[in-house]
């Protein structure tokens, strides 16, 4: 009974150490560039968009496409930020554990 009830104070000790994590989560950007620098996407790692940078030289309606596309290799490039820093934020609260997925992380 003791190990039960041992194990029951680690994990409400992870939970909380969980919910603390998610909240710094909020406040790491990162930022996600395409086009060498032409369209910038800032995002926190909890994949909430911030903002986008697009220079002027791009905005020309025959050009829309080349747009779009950058857009959406920016928003990857951020995305891909987003999720290590999530991950280096996860292990060093796991201490390196692998866990498995979907246990609520965003």
């Amino acid at each position: 009974m003791a190990d039960f009830l041992g194990m029951m104070k680690q994990a409400a000790q992870l939970q909380s150490k969980m919910k603390e994590m998610q909240d710094q989560l909020e406040h790491i950007e990162v930022e996600g560039i395409s086009g060498g620098g032409l369209i910038s996407v800032r995002m926190t790692a909890k994949m909430e968009v911030k903002s986008v940078k697009i220079d002027p030289s791009l905005m020309k309606a025959d050009e829309r496409e080349i747009l779009e596309d950058l857009l959406v290799t920016a928003m990857g490039d951020a995305r891909r930020k987003a999720e290590a820093a999530m991950q280096e934020k996860m292990q060093a609260l796991t201490g390196g554990l692998s866990l498995p997925p979907g246990l609520g992380l965003t």
